[in-house]
């Protein structure tokens, strides 16, 4: 099981004074790789505008853009298709940029394969699906290419280890992961949860796959990329892959989370200075990282826990209607044992899951008893008062595994 401990120790790395090159996605660097591009090639003139702007600042090694656009819903801007790769190779012969475009089938890859396309990197809505990932395997048997794999949108190590082994049996050998983020109900802080752990975890697996975060679809707006990225370095990723616009404004697709080669440059300053020196402080990165999870969760309790009032709610609606009372204290205590003996399978004290649930249910009494008035009170002692709470003097369940006071 994935422990924090062990998300830690795969965090850490020896310090290194002056890093030696090494190639990743076909390009020699010493440090990070940074790959940026807009979401989309939308026109001729914003491809060539944008590259020349991002070459300009120096610190750019590969030019992406999305050339086929899979959308969540149909209707919207779907890209240019093949036509955008002649502005890509355009963008290429004139500012000496390789760049990269997603491939999504066979098709795709034998027109990018036409195009020279320095890199294809597979996207996560296609790396959940083995079938997909090995046509594309098969498609790219036989080429040099390099190939980056996104992780699926499902948090799922198994299939991002699966979509890279399915790759590497095709004698694909030139090859990195991009880290983009999660799709999760309810996320708040981020258009996809990060969940840190299960990128190391990816890393640990497969250490000599190259880790490249891509905060922009992580974050899905802009004032939170510096943050995203910073994280990612300090966790020793390889890279980073930030959507660059030269009119974000104006964009055709996700406009929200990209930035302009002026605001790159702001970005990769600030997160070179956040740090005292160029070392990435892995275990402080990590810890960062926890923490990010635990908050995340906790969004994900409270939203778990609102639906869980909803239902109580409208138990209390069907109680009012058919004139059934409040309490079901036998099932109240068929569930409590059940519950505690399925929080004890997931290494849940019984005191922990008696209390939280207690608590639970002292709340769901009160919303059922708002909306079904309890009937009027009455003596049950013979001695004229009116009769205490119905909850407050109901018993409070007692663990049977629990040892008998004194």
């Amino acid at each position: 099981m994935w422990t924090g401990d062990r998300f830690l120790d795969a965090a850490r790395a020896p310090a290194r004074d002056e890093p030696s090159p090494r190639a990743i996605l076909g390009v020699a660097v010493r440090g990070p790789l940074i790959v940026a591009g807009p979401c989309s090639a939308e026109s001729e003139e914003q491809v060539l505008r944008t590259a020349r702007q991002i070459a300009a600042l120096g610190r750019v090694g590969i030019f992406r853009a999305g050339v086929w656009k899979p959308r969540t819903r149909p209707g919207q801007f779907e890209g240019v298709g093949a036509p955008a790769l002649e502005w890509l190779k355009s963008a290429r012969a004139e500012t000496g940029l390789p760049f990269a475009v997603e491939v999504g089938n066979a098709r795709h890859v034998e027109a990018a394969l036409g195009a020279a396309a320095d890199v294809v990197w597979i996207g996560a809505r296609t790396t959940a699906n083995p079938f997909a990932v090995q046509e594309l395997a098969d498609a790219l048997r036989g080429a040099d290419t390099p190939v980056a794999v996104k992780n699926p949108v499902n948090p799922d190590v198994q299939v991002w280890v699966g979509a890279v082994e399915r790759l590497t049996r095709a004698s694909i050998t030139r090859l990195a992961a991009i880290h983009r983020g999660f799709s999760t109900y309810g996320a708040r802080d981020y258009r996809h949860s990060p969940m840190w752990e299960i990128a190391l975890e990816f890393r640990r697996r497969l250490p000599d796959v190259p880790l490249i975060c891509d905060p922009s679809h992580i974050c899905g707006r802009t004032e939170t990329l510096a943050h995203v990225a910073r994280t990612a370095l300090d966790l020793e990723y390889a890279g980073l892959m930030i959507e660059t616009h030269c009119d974000p404004s104006a964009a055709l697709s996700d406009a929200g989370q990209q930035i302009t080669p002026g605001g790159l440059r702001l970005l990769l300053d600030r997160v070179a200075s956040d740090s005292g020196d160029t070392r990435p402080h892995a275990a402080a990165g990590a810890l960062e990282a926890l923490r990010e999870n635990i908050d995340a969760l906790d969004e994900a309790l409270l939203d778990v826990l609102a639906r869980r009032m909803e239902v109580a709610r409208a138990i209390g609606r069907y109680k009012r209607e058919t004139r059934m009372a409040i309490r079901q204290d036998d099932r109240w205590h068929r569930l409590m044992v059940a519950r505690i003996a399925s929080g004890a399978n997931r290494q849940l004290s019984s005191r922990c899951v008696r209390r939280l649930f207690e608590t639970i249910h002292d709340e769901s009494i009160r919303e059922q008893q708002a909306i079904a008035p309890a009937p009027p009170a009455v003596d049950r002692i013979g001695m004229g008062e009116a009769a205490a709470d119905v909850s407050a003097r109901a018993p409070r369940f007692r663990d049977p595994r629990a040892p008998a006071a004194p």
